[in-house]
């Protein structure tokens, strides 16, 4: 059986592989690609809590509902967050 960790360059899970290249990169890259993402996850952040108060949603209950009912979509899009940053390095520290 494989594990999905060895630390075989061509094996291993996208999160690891995503952790691989954020701690042996050039640091500046590393450093814009986090800020970027970082900058976009809080503008999308305050556009959700602006909707979610026009609409009188409770937003961590919401929040905590797609996390436990949504779990699988949600650890797909998680590995895809890890495969797009990674590339985003890579593509960047070449």
């Amino acid at each position: 059986m494989l594990h999905v960790d060895e630390d075989d360059f061509l094996v291993g899970s996208p999160r690891s592989k995503f952790f691989d290249i954020v701690f042996y990169a050039n640091k500046s890259i590393v450093t814009n690609v986090l800020e970027n993402h970082i900058r976009r996850h809080v503008a999308m952040e305050y556009l959700l809590e602006r909707l979610a108060k026009k609409e009188g949603l409770d937003l961590e209950y919401e929040l905590q509902n797609i996390l436990i009912e949504q779990e699988d979509d949600i650890l797909l899009r998680e590995t895809d967050f890890y495969i797009v940053t990674t590339g985003e390095v890579l593509t960047q520290n070449e």
